[in-house]
């Protein structure tokens, strides 16, 4: 089980896509993250703001939701 906390953006891509480059990590979870307009929905919904660092525990929550467990 994952520990749901704050990550910034680039490190917790690399827990979804570890044999990646940070920015290209980043760059593919972004693209999950379109793909699934119901998950940015809630992103949206939870304030996450789309240009931030770092991922808010909740939404971390809510990508693991939608996307599963990296």
């Amino acid at each position: 089980m994952m520990t749901i906390k704050c990550y910034p953006k680039s490190e917790f891509a690399l827990l979804y896509f570890p044999d990646s480059d940070a920015h290209v990590a980043l760059n593919r979870l972004n693209s999950w993250i379109q793909r699934c307009p119901d998950l940015q929905k809630a992103l949206i919904a939870c304030n996450q703001p789309r240009f931030a660092k770092y991922f808010s525990a909740q939404a971390v929550r809510l990508i693991i939701e939608y996307l599963g467990e990296p």
